[in-house]
């Protein structure tokens, strides 16, 4: 169960702060790159959002390079990899034993349903009840899955979500519970799926060339003025 957003935060008050927010973000980032382009391949979208984790997406891309010159970026020809060759091949992606084996368990959650189609088809909630329940995969992950390869409206949460929003003094920055930062935005902005994927791109973009955990770009930032996280 969630905890409530506190009640000094008025959901319906605070879209109209977001969307400046979101709209200066695309300013400054609609002209960089974006890994998971809307016609991406939805298997291909999930097994990233899996090695992605403690990692850097650079190294993501070295693993899924291999995998796809290996011809194994379908559930069938992945499923047919010995555990040896698997880890092989995910290997640029660091901790390549436990994730081997998270990919694994994935591949399995895929066969019980009949095809990754029919997993990603389910209702948000319960896509996110499965995804839970696998080996491996946790709320960040899970969420990244629903939103960009299920394509379903969900807000991922994020360390870059908390250190953005934390120096704007936006949401309920007391805390660093995924749920209530989940909450805050399910609540605070609208439900409609390509907007939020691309709010949730733009942060990413904004926390790894700009709002940088150390020496973050201030000086760069359209945020600047209404930042009081801001460096002189």
């Amino acid at each position: 169960m969630t905890s409530p957003v506190p009640a000094q935060i008025h959901p319906a008050a605070e879209w109209p702060r977001l969307e400046c927010v979101y709209r200066r973000l695309d300013t400054m980032h609609a002209w960089r790159g974006w890994h998971w382009w809307p016609d991406a391949d939805p298997f291909e979208v999930a097994i990233g959002a899996i090695l992605v984790q403690n990692t850097s997406w650079t190294n993501v891309e070295r693993a899924l390079e291999s995998l796809r010159s290996a011809g194994a970026l379908t559930p069938a020809a992945m499923a047919a990899l010995n555990q040896d060759e698997l880890e092989a091949l995910v290997r640029p992606s660091g901790q390549y034993r436990q994730k081997a084996r998270k990919l694994r368990s994935f591949l399995d959650l895929i066969a019980a349903h009949g095809s990754i189609d029919a997993l990603l088809s389910l209702p948000a909630d319960e896509l996110r009840a499965k995804l839970l329940a696998t080996w491996g995969i946790g709320p960040e992950t899970a969420d990244g899955i629903i939103l960009f390869a299920a394509r379903q409206s969900v807000f991922p949460i994020d360390a870059y979500t908390l250190r953005v929003f934390g120096r704007l003094g936006i949401g309920p920055v007391e805390t660093t519970s995924y749920d209530q930062w989940q909450q805050y935005f399910d609540e605070c902005v609208p439900p409609d799926r390509d907007l939020r994927a691309r709010f949730r791109a733009l942060i990413v973009l904004h926390a790894k060339h700009l709002c940088r955990k150390r020496d973050p770009r201030c000086g760069d930032c359209a945020l600047r003025p209404e930042c009081p996280g801001a460096r002189p």
